[in-house]
């Protein structure tokens, strides 16, 4: 009989002690798949294995921890008949979680959710772990950790004995790699592999456990937790691997082992891997590694992982022609965060110099301290479109007929425009705080269900303190709920205050019929309300419409408590979803039609709509302030490729985006396409497989976005001067 240990080890580790803390559970299970789950090597010939089962039926992801697939075990209790009575009673108690977590929803949340207008909670997001804590210390540093902390809190020994599991796993799994290195030297046809497969087992007879002696070394420690954390977000990686580079003498071991990487990057979607930045007083902190990284990126020309660099107000000429030169080949990386704006707006919620230069990004954009943070996991949503249709039909959804919102009022019977734009706020109120409570709730649910001893280890705070990762163990707790449609809010605001109150050119009656009949039969109201002034060619009055809105956005958030021990604040980045979003909203009056997919895809106009130049959209952008936001601000422009195959043209480039962060700019992302190429590309994709844009916070092939997210990046306006 095949024992269920090795059936699937991560379940049996950790159903061995039911008495036993949830949290102490699940490091068992990580130790026993270190034990019993197969070891590999990726094509690259770079550690591979993750906490997954073979079976897919449970194991250890980077947002979710514990997780687990009904189908799966179910399928192994058919497979496996002496063991069907343990699986399936294994089954029920990992419901416990999903039959709670389910009771979190109430029906004014479902509503909202269901109708497009907000999400909040849900999943567990990215995260940024301190990978340098193993490269550069190793396991046994993690240990006199724990051995110092834990006689402070001797009544949270249960946590600390997982935090033991979680490394005891990651010592065995290193000595495994180091065992099954030796045996694929001696099994290898090739030199060059033999070669290279006995570096490997020589630098795992010190990491992980010890500190890495050089670039290959760390290699080894990083490729081992990155992939047993699921392959997520590399983080600072020019910084904590640089003291190996430097010891490192001959760097085309370096070149070599980067390029093995990147390929490993693209095979497993891996996302967000960050360079550059300055410290606290203001130094760079760029170095060899960093232009190492962007001469990587432009050999690759893939789409992942995502590449942020870092830049601010001493940003040496070097580097910013490396950028350009990068963003050159196309594949909207690496997109730019400006330092001088994230540092200012992270200390402005209580996170000091020293830490807040420490930023780094997972997923597309959300932003995180490294190792130091649970704040960058993208808590949800709000969308500014559905809040506005709420306000005009007095909290009913336009598209379904059913009331999903508080009532604010009959817009018809509003006198003053600033009366219906307190109906409007009311509504972003209201569905602002439900994202909060929602994400509070699933927030708490995670932290006493799904702990996380693995990352417990690689993140400061949870062992001083004696508390997970999930739990409020960082040292900071901030969520993060991104807004969407802002421009297409604030053209329809300033629509309505000039249209219907100010030149009374229309009743509000009219718009609302001319609205409920997706403006048909109302060709001229239509017309003069799709051309009305927009948000992004620096007109004052739209411009401050605009940000009034984002700016009552910023203030509830921070008005909310994470549950974690935080504050909520706020960005933009809409990812790929904002087609779908469009496609729930009703007809508005910045003239979208009903379930037209056209959103916002930034903090800039809606596509198509900014008329006036890229200056003008710059100056528009600017209004906002930036440093209100502490998570993505999404900044996207599209650039005409024959404007980078010139010193001049990158020059132009280089002056536009030191503009921009001059002026209080936080991120800027481009696109280096030609117009033609993305017509063509539409129509026959076969010969465009390689062409790479930016969608929201993140680069992908054009032939894979939808026809909608096409249309979208199609008719952002270039810019080639």
């Amino acid at each position: 009989m095949t024992s269920l240990s090795h059936i699937d080890p991560f379940l049996y580790g950790y159903f061995w002690d039911e008495s036993l803390e949830i949290g102490e559970r699940v490091g068992l299970a990580l130790f026993n798949a270190s034990k019993n789950l197969e070891i590999k090597f990726s094509h690259q010939l770079l550690p591979e294995t993750a906490f997954v089962t073979e079976s897919g039926s449970s194991g250890y992801s980077p947002s979710d921890g514990l997780w687990f697939s009904d189908e799966n075990i179910l399928k192994l209790a058919e497979e496996h008949p002496e063991h069907n009575e343990t699986l399936r009673r294994y089954l029920k108690e990992l419901n416990i979680f999903r039959d709670k977590a389910q009771m979190l929803n109430c029906e004014i949340t479902d509503g909202l959710n269901d109708s497009g207008a907000e999400w909040g909670g849900g999943w567990g997001g990215h995260s940024n772990p301190d990978y340098g804590r193993i490269i550069n210390f190793g396991t046994d540093h993690i240990r006199t950790i724990i051995a110092e902390n834990s006689k402070k809190y001797p009544n949270e020994a249960w946590f600390y004995r997982s935090c033991s599991y979680a490394l005891d796993a990651i010592d065995i799994f290193g000595e495994r790699y180091r065992e099954s290195a030796l045996q694929n030297a001696k099994k290898s046809q090739s030199g060059k592999d033999k070669a290279f497969y006995l570096r490997l087992a020589q630098a795992f007879e010190t990491v992980p456990k010890k500190p890495a002696y050089d670039f290959t070394s760390a290699m080894c420690s990083f490729m081992l937790i990155f992939a047993l954390d699921g392959s997520d977000s590399p983080g600072r990686f020019d910084q904590y691997m640089y003291p190996a580079y430097l010891k490192t003498e001959n760097k085309e071991e370096v070149t070599d082992l980067l390029d093995r990487l990147w390929d490993y990057f693209r095979d497993h979607r891996s996302w967000n891997l960050c360079i550059s930045g300055s410290d606290e007083n203001w130094n760079d902190e760029s170095n060899e590694l960093t232009y190492h990284i962007l001469a990587m990126v432009r050999k690759k020309r893939y789409n992942t992982p995502n590449l942020t660099c870092r830049v601010h107000r001493n940003t040496p000429d070097k580097l910013w022609n490396a950028i350009a030169d990068t963003l050159a080949i196309g594949t909207g990386l690496p997109a730019l965060y400006n330092d001088d704006v994230v540092c200012t707006a992270l200390e402005k919620i209580g996170i000091p110099p020293e830490d807040s230069h420490d930023y780094c990004m997972n997923g597309c954009n959300q932003i995180d301290i490294l190792g130091k943070s649970h704040m960058g996991l993208e808590d949800g949503e709000v969308i500014f479109t559905k809040c506005l249709e709420f306000a005009l039909h007095n909290g009913v959804d336009n598209m379904t007929g059913k009331k999903i919102s508080i009532e604010t009022g009959d817009p018809t019977t509003f006198e003053t425009y600033e009366r219906f734009e307190r109906a409007f706020m009311d509504q972003l109120e209201f569905v602002t705080y439900n994202s909060c409570s929602s994400a509070n709730r699933w927030q708490h649910m995670r932290g006493v269900f799904q702990p996380h001893p693995l990352r417990s280890c690689l993140i400061k705070g949870c062992l001083e303190k004696g508390m997970d990762y999930r739990n409020g163990g960082p040292l900071y707790n901030h969520g993060q709920i991104l807004a969407e449609g802002i421009a297409d809010t604030g053209d329809s605001l300033y629509a309505i205050k000039k249209l219907v109150y100010d030149k009374k050119k229309y009743t509000m009656v009219q718009l609302i019929d001319a609205l409920n009949a997706n403006f048909e039969g109302y060709e001229q109201l239509y017309h003069d309300f799709k051309n009305c002034e927009k948000f992004g060619n620096d007109i004052e009055e739209v411009d401050k419409i605009t940000t009034h809105a984002l700016n009552r956005f910023f203030t509830v958030l921070k008005r909310n408590k994470t549950y974690k021990g935080g504050i909520f604040t706020g960005g933009c980045s809409p990812f790929n979803r904002v087609a779908n979003y469009g496609r729930k909203t009703a007809a508005l009056p910045n003239g979208k039609l009903k379930g037209e997919p056209l959103l916002a895809d930034s903090i800039s106009a809606t596509p198509g709509r900014d008329t006036n130049g890229p200056t003008a959209q710059i100056k528009s952008v600017l209004k906002y302030n930036h440093t209100d936001a502490c998570s993505g601000f999404i900044f996207q422009n599209k650039f005409e490729k024959k404007m980078f195959t010139s010193e001049k043209g990158k020059a132009s480039f280089i002056a536009l985006a030191k503009a921009f962060f001059a002026g209080g700019g936080q991120q800027y992302t481009i696109t280096v396409v030609s117009p033609e190429d993305l017509i063509d590309a539409k129509t026959n994709p076969q010969n465009h497989r390689n062409l790479i844009v930016r969608v929201g916070g993140y680069s992908d092939y054009f032939i894979n976005l939808t026809e909608e997210l096409q249309n979208n990046v199609i008719e952002r306006t270039f810019t080639n001067t």
